[in-house]
């Protein structure tokens, strides 16, 4: 399957990890951007999207993301669109020969009243 880049009309900044060093900095590292990127962000159709994770109902909102083919975004990375901030749950799948990439992708809100 080839990529239409005519449907890459979104801008998408990738941002990478970076671990903090300190003896107290475990889980508290900062992300730092890779690249803006043109992108396909195609959200998935509604569905019961909701669970409870740790006590905490919380609503995922799963997506896919499509964007021409680079060697340099990993699974750990994440995707910043539209004021949603989307981890990777699934990919990157290769679209044709090195055209494209895919990914599913989430980012999550806390369910119900968010005052």
């Amino acid at each position: 399957m080839a990529l239409d880049a005519r449907k890459l009309d979104r801008r998408v900044l990738i941002q990478r990890p970076v671990a903090d060093d300190s003896l107290d900095g475990a889980g508290s590292g900062e992300w730092e951007d890779v690249t803006t990127v043109w992108a396909n962000v195609q959200d998935a159709l509604p569905s019961r999207a909701e669970r409870l994770a740790d006590g905490i109902n919380v609503a995922s909102r799963p997506a896919r993301v499509r964007m021409r083919y680079r060697d340099d975004v990993t699974p750990n990375m994440r995707f910043v669109f539209d004021g949603r901030t989307m981890q990777i749950v699934a990919g990157p799948a290769e679209l044709g020969r090195r055209d494209g990439l895919e990914f599913m992708v989430e980012d999550y809100s806390s369910a119900g009243n968010s005052v």
